[in-house]
């Protein structure tokens, strides 16, 4: 597609509220644009790198054994008062009532979802191994959203989990893991 055709303009100037390097960039290419505080809209051309990053990960996860899933948005409260976070995440939940009055949190991270949803099911000890991943969209009340795209209340984030026998092989998969990551940055850096 040709740039004359792209929406989402570059900016001459970004906007003088902005206070980093990298989100000044990123607003006067036309990567993103802020709709609130801590939210953005990724535009086409953000949408582009975005999506071309999101496969990099996708393909060296895969590669490395790890299984890509989804986990709902919403995630139950009981969950997280199980696993005593409601008040120490170290970000405020994004809570909401369904029209029963169940309460829910806006993923902030997956870990009591993930953990849920294996423990549905009979797991033997010749399952293990396995490392479960996904990328979502992650919501957190940030007390003061700063950094362009770092530390904003609405982002797409890549979480992943493994489910280990021993603390042996959590080492050998979390080696794997570090490996994994190693070779994901060298391929996005030449981007």
């Amino acid at each position: 597609m040709l740039y004359s055709k792209l929406f989402g303009k570059a900016l001459h100037v970004a906007p003088a509220d902005v206070t980093t390097a990298s989100a000044s960039l990123l607003l006067q290419a036309g990567f993103i644009r802020e709709s609130v505080s801590g939210r953005f809209y990724i535009l086409p051309l953000g949408q582009r790198v975005e999506e071309k990053i999101i496969n990099i990960i996708r393909q060296e996860m895969n590669a490395a054994g790890a299984q890509e899933m989804l986990t709902p948005v919403l995630h139950p409260i009981e969950l997280w008062k199980e696993t005593n976070r409601t008040n120490t995440t170290g970000f405020e939940l994004m809570k909401i009532k369904d029209r029963r009055g169940a309460e829910f949190a806006l993923g902030g991270t997956a870990e009591e979802m993930f953990v849920d949803l294996v423990r549905k099911f009979q797991i033997s000890y010749r399952d293990l191994p396995f490392n479960l991943y996904q990328f979502s969209l992650k919501f957190r009340d940030e007390l003061r959203a700063r950094g362009g795209l770092l530390r904003v209340r609405e982002f797409v984030m890549k979480d992943a989990y493994s489910f280990d026998i021993s603390e042996e092989d959590f080492k050998k998969e979390y080696q794997k893991m570090w490996q994994t990551y190693i070779k994901i940055f060298k391929l996005v850096a030449i981007l």
